[in-house]
C-alpha cells in the first residue's frame, strides 16, 4: 500500500468528526496513559508491602466492587446532573483517592481506599460514552467508539511500559502521576467540553419518565447486557485465565508478557482499519461472528504447547474483541432513548464490572478443580452461547430500525411538505395583498382623473354660457 493511500485511509478513518469528539478522546487517552493502580497493584502489595497473594486478590475484588457499585450510580447522574458534571467529579475524586492510596499504611485502610479508587475511575464511563453518543452523528458512532477504543489500548500500552520504569525507582511516583493525569483530563472537560445532555422536551422524551426500572423491563437491552457479561468474561480470561494457565504449563512471566503484548499491538495498529470495514455492517451478524470467534479462540488454548500456538490463540480472540467491543458500544447507544442514555449505559458498564468480579473467581475454581483445558472449553461453550443469544435477540431489530428510520424519514419530509405549502400559502396571500392594493391605487388614479375632468367640463359649460 502507497503512502498516499495509507494517508487516505487515515483521513477517511478520522475525518468527519466534532472537535469536542476529539477533547474527548484526548481526556480518555491522558486517563490511560496515567493508568498505573490497575496495571501494578498486585505487585505493588506483594512486592513492595509484602502482603499475600490472597489480600493482593480481596483488594482486587475490592476495587472491581467498587466499580459495580458505582456504574449504575454514575448512570443516573448522567442523566440527572449532565455529562459534564458527572465526569469532573468522577476524574476529580478518582484523582483524589488514587494519591491517597499510595500514602495508606494499614491493610483495612488499603482496602477501603482500592474500593473508592474503583467507584471513582468506574463512574466517568457512562458519561463519556453517553456524551460521545450525544455529539456523533449516528452514523458515524461506530468509529467513534472504535476511536476511543483504540486510544484506550494505546494508553494502556505506553502506560504498561513506562509504569514498569516507574514502579522500579518508586511505587508512590506512580500513584501521584496517575493522580495527577487524571487531574489533567477533569481540567480539558472543563475547559474544552460543553455540556451535551439533550434538553427536556427534545426527541427522546423526557429524563425523568426514563428510570432503573425503564432499564430493567426494557427485555431487549436487558438481553444484551446478559451476553455481553458473557463475552466480558471471555476476554478478562486474558489476564486471569491465560498467565495462571501458562505458569502451571511451566512457561514464564515473560513468556505471557509475549504473548498478551500480541493483543496491544493488533488493537493499535488494526483497529481503526478493521472498523472502515465493518461500520456500515449488519451489527447482528458482526456480534454473532464476533462472540463466536472468540469463544473459538479462547477453546483453542487448551491445545496450545509453545508460546508461538499461544500468540495465534491470542491473535484469534484478539481479531474478535477488535469487531465486538465498538459494535457492542454502538448497539447499547442504538437501544438507548435519547434522555436515558447514562442510566442504560450505567448498566452496560455493569455488566463489565461484574465480569472482572466472577472471571477470576471462575479461572481460579475451574482450574484448581478440574483443570486448564475444562476452563478453555467452557471458554468455547460460553462463545457458543453468546453467538446463539445474539442471532436471536437481534433478529427484527435491523427492520425495525429501518422501519423506525424510513418513519422518521417520512415524517421530515411532511413536516418540510408542510412548512413548503405555508410557505406558499404566505407568498401567495402577500401577492394578492399587494395585487389588491395595486388596483385599489389603479382605481383611485382613474376616480381622480374622472372628477378632474368634470370639473373643467363644467368649468367650460360656464365660460360658454357667460
Amino acid at each position: 500500500m502507497s503512502v498516499t493511500a495509507v494517508r487516505r485511509a487515515v483521513k477517511d478513518s478520522v475525518s468527519g468528526m466534532p472537535p469536542a469528539f476529539w477533547w474527548l478522546w484526548t481526556s480518555t487517552l491522558v486517563n490511560r496513559l496515567g493508568a498505573f493502580v490497575a496495571t501494578f497493584m498486585a505487585l505493588y502489595l506483594t512486592l513492595d508491602r509484602g502482603y499475600s497473594a490472597t489480600y493482593a486478590g480481596l483488594v482486587a475484588a475490592l476495587h472491581g466492587l467498587g466499580g459495580v457499585v458505582s456504574s449504575l450510580g454514575a448512570g443516573v447522574m448522567t442523566d440527572r446532573l449532565g455529562r459534564r458534571p458527572t465526569l469532573l467529579i468522577a476524574q476529580i475524586s478518582t484523582a483524589a483517592s488514587v494519591a491517597l492510596l499510595g500514602f495508606m499504611q494499614h491493610p483495612v485502610a488499603i482496602a477501603g481506599v482500592a474500593f473508592l479508587v474503583g467507584m471513582a475511575s468506574n463512574a466517568s464511563r457512562p458519561a463519556v460514552q453517553a456524551m460521545m453518543a450525544d455529539i456523533v452523528r449516528p452514523e458515524d458512532r461506530v468509529r467513534a467508539f472504535s476511536l476511543n477504543y483504540w486510544a484506550i489500548n494505546l494508553g494502556f500500552a505506553i502506560s504498561s511500559a513506562g509504569a514498569g520504569f516507574i514502579a522500579s525507582y518508586s511505587y508512590l511516583a506512580g500513584f501521584l502521576i496517575e493522580a495527577a493525569m487524571t487531574l489533567v483530563c477533569a481540567i480539558v472537560v472543563y475547559v474544552k467540553l460543553p455540556e451535551s445532555r439533550p434538553q427536556p422536551g427534545a426527541a427522546g422524551g423526557d429524563a425523568d419518565g426514563v428510570g432503573l426500572g425503564t432499564v430493567l423491563r426494557d427485555g431487549r437491552f436487558m438481553g444484551v447486557v446478559g451476553l455481553s457479561f458473557l463475552v466480558a468474561l471471555l476476554f478478562q480470561q486474558g489476564s486471569v485465565g491465560l498467565p495462571i494457565a501458562m505458569g502451571e504449563a511451566g512457561f514464564s512471566p515473560s513468556d505471557y508478557g509475549v504473548a498478551i503484548a500480541v493483543n496491544g499491538v493488533m488493537i493499535v495498529v488494526l483497529q481503526i482499519p478493521v472498523t472502515r470495514f465493518i461500520e456500515h455492517r449488519d451489527p447482528q451478524s458482526l456480534l454473532v461472528l464476533s462472540s463466536f470467534v472468540a469463544g473459538i479462540g479462547f477453546g483453542l488454548t487448551a491445545f496450545a504447547g509453545s508460546v508461538g500456538l499461544f500468540v495465534v490463540t491470542v491473535m484469534i480472540w484478539t481479531l474478535a474483541e477488535i469487531v465486538n467491543a465498538p459494535t457492542q458500544t454502538g448497539l447499547v447507544v442504538r437501544l438507548s432513548p435519547t434522555h436515558g442514555r447514562g442510566r442504560y449505559q450505567g448498566m452496560y458498564t455493569m455488566s463489565w464490572a461484574v465480569a472482572a468480579l466472577v472471571a477470576p473467581l471462575m479461572s481460579g475454581l475451574l482450574i484448581d478443580r478440574l483443570g486448564a483445558q475444562w476452563l478453555w472449553g467452557a471458554c468455547a461453550v460460553v462463545g457458543t452461547v453468546a453467538a446463539l443469544g445474539y442471532w436471536g435477540l437481534m433478529r427484527g431489530l435491523s427492520d425495525a430500525a429501518e422501519a423506525a428510520d424510513a418513519a422518521s424519514v417520512a415524517t421530515a419530509a411532511a413536516e418540510v411538505a408542510t412548512a413548503t405549502a405555508a410557505t406558499a400559502a404566505a407568498v401567495a396571500a402577500a401577492a394578492t395583498d399587494v395585487h389588491g392594493r395595486d388596483t385599489e391605487g389603479a382605481e383611485g388614479t382613474e376616480g381622480a382623473e374622472g372628477r378632474e375632468g368634470t370639473v373643467r367640463a363644467e368649468r367650460v359649460q360656464s365660460v360658454r354660457k357667460a
